[in-house]
């Protein structure tokens, strides 16, 4: 059983030259199996909204839909380090309204870490959700939240005042005391700039091969999400196929009478008369 990842290990781990990989994981049965693997994170993000609820966009998850999923996760792999999401709206007004919510995602959710999108903009509520006691993960570059004041799902920092704009944002982010942050589809020189100008981790999403770690969702790495494609997510195994095919398998055995056969029924154990049962 692999040894529990902690807030220290982020350090630890970046001292040591270990790469901090971490995948996306929204339900209990995928987190067990993630749970027996050597994945030292997951990420319960808030791109359940499209991977599982079916939305055209992350704004529209809730603090709800997170409540719900988070728990579900945690109880699936309690050898892993759990970072819950914070949607769209949930820290955005206040730092009170940040901490508020921040605190609902520990005490009812059950992560051990959050996560938030924004970088000097939002360094004031990251620096009051660690003085209540909370670990925080930074998401920079693509914040898909705010994809469309973005100019939608692109590339980042591909001009010389954005990427500037970058290695700003993640020096807010560590100076508010985020333990890491994610980067998200950006050049990868930029990447590069990012990870010199701090000394937190970056985990890399789309951000080239020098992050201290990567990652992607399960449902991308297995393509189980048919219409979702992401260049940076590399496919390990296509069983959303499999999975069609099985389910197309179960419909000609059910329609041909093959299915259920002798071994799916429990036969009796004893000798009944039909027509005594109905009479």
């Amino acid at each position: 059983m692999k040894k529990k990842f902690t807030v220290a290990d982020f350090k630890i781990w970046k001292e040591q030259g270990r790469k901090i990989n971490m995948l996306n994981c929204y339900d209990y049965t995928w987190a067990c199996l993630l749970d027996e693997s050597d994945i030292p994170l997951t990420l319960v993000g808030d791109s359940l909204g499209m991977g599982v609820l079916g939305y055209s966009g992350t704004s529209a998850v809730t603090m709800e839909d997170m409540l719900h999923h988070i728990p579900a996760v945690v109880k699936g792999c309690p050898h892993t380090f759990v970072v819950g999401d914070m949607p769209f709206g949930s820290y955005n007004v206040s730092c009170e309204q940040a901490v508020i919510n921040a605190t609902r995602l520990v005490k009812e959710g059950g992560c051990e870490c959050v996560k938030l999108e924004g970088g000097v903009e939002m360094a004031d509520k990251i620096e009051a959700i660690v003085r209540a006691g909370i670990p925080v993960m930074g998401h920079l570059g693509l914040t898909p939240q705010t994809a469309a004041a973005l100019g939608g799902w692109k590339v980042q920092g591909k001009s010389l005042e954005a990427a500037r704009k970058l290695v700003a944002d993640i020096r807010a982010v560590e100076a508010a005391g985020a333990c890491a942050t994610l980067v998200e589809c950006v050049p990868n020189k930029v990447a590069e700039a990012m990870i010199k100008a701090v000394d937190i981790p970056v985990i890399g999403l789309g951000a080239g091969p020098l992050c201290h770690g990567y990652g992607i969702a399960v449902q991308d790495m297995f393509c189980m999400s048919r219409n979702i494609h992401t260049k940076f997510c590399k496919v390990y195994a296509d069983l959303g196929s499999q999975v069609i095919n099985g389910y197309n398998q179960f419909y000609k055995e059910c329609s041909d009478g093959t299915y259920p056969g002798p071994e799916n029924c429990y036969n009796d154990t004893f000798d009944v008369d039909i027509e005594e049962l109905l009479k």
